[in-house]
């Protein structure tokens, strides 16, 4: 049944050569991967506005120039990971880069920093999208919570179906919501031309007020600048495009970023124009909508479904991104190799289960919250633009190809502004963003210690012929099979059966209570009767256990084993239902045993199973 119910969700498994069948096209690419960076302009604007309103409405001027400012900012990032794409087609993004250039230290603060913050990604982009359901719908403001957990699971059992699957279901919101925005922001222009909608700002742009300062300035410009977050995405999906690869990756990457300058630079300049001010009842885009559509008519509610359906789909540019990232990780040892796995649908199905279990957590402790999120949520994203852009100067220092130095001056520029910019949010928002110095040094031990894991592990299994260091080969005389025997049933029986067939000596133990002596008597004698030939060993336990009487008679049959130079297999019978969730009706005995005898080095352990064919 679960087979059936997975295939309806996911789909049919896919060969190994369909692979090629799964990449992107440019056109694909946009609507999977740029669904973050566009949904951004949702609320980008609204940090700005946000953070100048504490000082009063006269403060409103000042997002005009800091838009401007994060147009600058996006041109040297978009302009620098198109160089990182094709200098590291093979994906990777900033881990890449700042592992190469900085050192592998420096690579795992980007890469863990990534992985974080994608996790943030799809927790601020579900909660957004359920912010955008109850501005519309206020009455469903309480279930917040578990809307935005039920936005996180369709996401993720549509990217389970695969890549270009999920690019098919993404094309129409993302698509929707750039006609929507493009002919909003046309419109809103047009009547702040023609005098339609008049100008209403509360001052104009340079006015000074008391409460103008760099820290204000700065605290603004760095909420704003989470409109920047996914842009690196693309970097790091590389190998999923159609070839030429970089060609299409760089060309998606340059449209993505002109469409998110249009609309993030005319949203901001409307909600100047409209004198916008922030409002916990609704949204500065739905206040937009409403000033520019007359209302709350057709227009607006076309607006607030385009806002819900791309803020909905923008944790998908996570779902893609993380588990590449994590796949690069694991090549490196720094993560589990599970995370090299494909997945029924080719997709790396283990990060895209990992992605959305830390984004549902991270709903639940920050309660559906993006004010709470977006500033680290930024943190996670400057630091990787940080270490890879000042990685690419060192890049271009090392290569030095035609105008290299143009090229760094660009990732100078870059580095420099992002730098500022988490020193500005460690600065002003630390209240918001301290999470992220207990939550590093955790992700970088926990890489350290995996990779530890491995390179012991492939230390002490590796044969070095050169050092005369093989493995130690054992030449025995024979074979000791220790059988348990719970009660004489055909399981046991043929686990005794196959027992002789692979040991020369044979002995059967069984674990007996105090509860029903006549029982246990019966069942030695049964036994006697049935294999006369073969020893059996009632062991009394007073308190009920298995394990330990267990342990103790493994040692003594070891002992003599080891005096006939006899290896030492413990069999374990075990029986298995038809149905899978049948097993949790019956104890877990045998499951206690093979992990107890797991640990000893001196045993081998094998389990016989019986099916059960009712």
């Amino acid at each position: 049944m679960f087979e059936n119910i997975k295939r309806i969700l996911i789909g049919k498994p896919l060969k190994t050569l369909d692979e090629g069948g799964q990449s992107l096209s440019k056109t694909k690419a946009l609507a999977l991967l740029s669904s973050d960076a566009l949904s951004s302009v949702a609320y980008g604007t609204e940090s700005i506005t946000t953070a100048l309103f504490i000082a009063g409405a006269a403060a409103l001027w000042l997002q005009i120039p800091i838009a401007l400012l994060v147009l600058v900012l996006l041109a040297a990032i978009v302009m620098s990971y198109r160089q990182i794409i094709h200098a590291y087609p093979s994906g990777g993004g900033a881990y890449a880069v700042a592992s190469e250039n900085w050192g592998p230290k420096a690579g795992l603060v980007a890469g863990g920093s990534l992985l974080v913050d994608y996790m943030l990604t799809v927790a601020v982009s579900a909660s957004a999208a359920a912010d955008a359901v109850t501005a519309a719908f206020p009455a469903i403001l309480p279930f917040t919570v578990p809307l935005s957990i039920v936005v996180v699971i369709l996401l993720t059992g549509m990217n389970l179906r695969g890549l270009r699957e999920s690019a098919n279901f993404l094309m129409f919101p993302v698509y929707f919501f750039i006609c929507v925005l493009i002919v909003m922001i046309l419109w809103g222009l047009f009547q702040a031309v023609t005098g339609q909608l008049p100008y209403q700002a509360t001052t104009r742009i340079g006015t000074s007020f008391s409460g103008l300062s760099f820290v204000l300035f700065m605290r603004a410009f760095s909420s704003g600048s989470s409109s920047l977050t996914g842009v690196e995405a693309i970097s790091n999906a590389v190998p999923n495009f159609k070839a030429p690869k970089e060609k299409h990756a760089a060309a998606t990457l340059a449209a993505m970023a002109l469409i998110l300058a249009v609309f993030f630079g005319g949203i901001t300049f409307l909600s100047y124009w409209y004198d916008i001010k922030p409002n916990v009842h609704s949204t500065v885009l739905s206040q937009i909508a409403a000033k520019t559509f007359g209302g709350y008519g057709v227009g607006f509610y076309i607006v607030q479904l385009a806002t819900a359906l791309i803020l909905a789909v923008a944790a998908n540019t996570g779902f893609s991104a993380f588990p590449m990232l994590a796949l690069n990780l694991a090549r490196d040892k720094y993560l589990p190799h599970l995370y090299m796995d494909r997945g029924d649908r080719l997709g790396y199905s283990n990060g895209i289960l990992s992605l959305a279990l830390g984004a549902a957590i991270l709903i639940v402790i920050f309660h559906g919250s993006t004010d709470a999120l977006i500033p680290l949520y930024a943190v996670g994203v400057f630091v990787p633009f940080t270490l890879s852009q000042s990685g690419m100067i060192i890049h271009w220092w090392r290569k030095k190809p035609q105008n290299w130095l143009f090229k760094a001056f660009i990732n100078f520029v870059g580095a420099f502004i992002s730098a500022v910019l988490v020193i500005t949010l460690f600065a002003t928002r630390i209240e918001h963003v301290w999470p992220y110095l207990l939550i590093m040094p955790t992700v970088l031990y926990v890489f350290l210690r995996i990779r530890h894991h491995y390179i012991s592990i492939a230390r002490q299994l590796k044969l070095s012929y050169a050092n005369n260091d093989n493995a130690v080969r054992h030449h025995y005389d024979g074979a000791t099979v220790i059988v348990l025997v719970s009660n004489i049933t055909k399981v046991t029986t043929e686990a005794i059966d196959y027992a002789q067939s692979i040991g020369d000596y044979v002995v059967a133990m069984h674990v007996s209570f105090d509860v029903n002596p006549k029982k246990e008597l019966k069942t030695a004698t049964q036994f006697k009767n049935d294999f006369p030939d073969v020893r059996y060993v009632d062991i009394h336990s007073s308190y009920r256990s298995i394990v330990k009487p267990a342990l103790s008679f493994v040692d003594a049959v070891v002992k003599q084993s080891q005096k006939r130079n006899h290896s030492v297999t413990v069999l374990v019978p075990q029986f298995v239902p038809k149905k899978p969730w049948q097993n949790i009706l019956h104890n877990q005995n045998s499951l206690r045993l093979r992990t107890a005898f797991a640990a000893r080095e001196d045993i081998s352990v094998s389990t016989y199973y019986y099916h059960l064919s009712e």
